[in-house]
């Protein structure tokens, strides 16, 4: 007696067919690729992508490196030099852009928080007093945000509430990153990466789709992060971007 067994390939939902027969053209995605790289501050990316791709560059490398230099200075906790090479690039922005001013600044105090590790409060007292307390008393978000800040101060940093626990984390230096490097091109009359705005609304269709009731797969992926590829064209690793 021989037995058989037989593997059903699962179908494609109708809404993933029609995507699949959706052909953007290559100039079009190698356009947006080199946007990205170029915002979002990859100078030596976008310099050798656009030889490759046989496309000029957006911005001048100078420019796309002076806005790295000041997300990387975020990333590591060194807020003082970001805030200098800041206004190096851009002496008004600060001015023109209170929240973003009082983002760094509560992130700068975040830091010397954290170097205290339990010792010597003072520096971090003094910074929240001179740099932070004037700005807070002629705003309630500004305050509450320095209240909560200021908890990091009173509650043992391996107990925290996850409000509290929040501001120590490393996405608080991305955000804020993310939020400087966008000011900047925004003063520059440039505005964030297309690619962002594309995600952000095909994030906002899907939602509104599903609100519907409308005939979707369960799960619909951005397809930007190489799942379904085993090789990568002129040997770019796939992007991963999130909203």
């Amino acid at each position: 007696m021989t037995s058989s067994s037989s593997t059903t390939t699962p179908s494609k939902h109708a809404f993933e067919t029609r995507v699949g027969d959706v052909k953007a053209p290559k100039s079009g995605i190698n356009a947006l690729i080199l946007d990205y790289l170029t915002k979002e501050g990859y100078p030596e990316a976008a310099a050798k992508f656009s030889k490759e791709a046989n496309l000029e560059l957006q911005q001048e490398e100078t420019n796309i490196k002076r806005r790295r230099e000041i997300q990387h200075a975020i990333h590591v906790g060194d807020i003082e030099t970001a805030i200098t090479a800041l206004n190096d690039l851009d002496p008004e922005i600060l001015d023109m852009e209170p929240q973003l001013h009082f983002s760094l600044l509560r992130l700068q105090l975040v830091e010397l928080i954290r170097q205290c590790n339990g010792g010597d409060i003072t520096p971090a007292l003094d910074f929240a007093t001179t740099k932070l307390a004037p700005r807070a008393a002629m705003n309630s978000d500004f305050l509450k945000d320095l209240e909560r800040t200021m908890a990091l101060l009173i509650f043992p940093h391996d107990s925290l509430q996850p409000e509290h626990a929040a501001l120590l984390h490393s996405d608080l230096r991305r955000k804020t990153a993310t939020e400087v490097n966008e000011a900047v091109l925004m003063r520059q009359a440039q505005g964030e990466a297309a690619l962002r705005q594309l995600v952000k609304m095909r994030a906002w269709a899907e939602s509104a789709a599903r609100s519907k009731k409308k005939d979707l797969p369960e799960r619909i992926e951005l397809g930007l992060n190489g799942e379904d590829n085993d090789d990568y064209e002129n040997g770019h690793e796939p992007m991963i971007l999130s909203t």
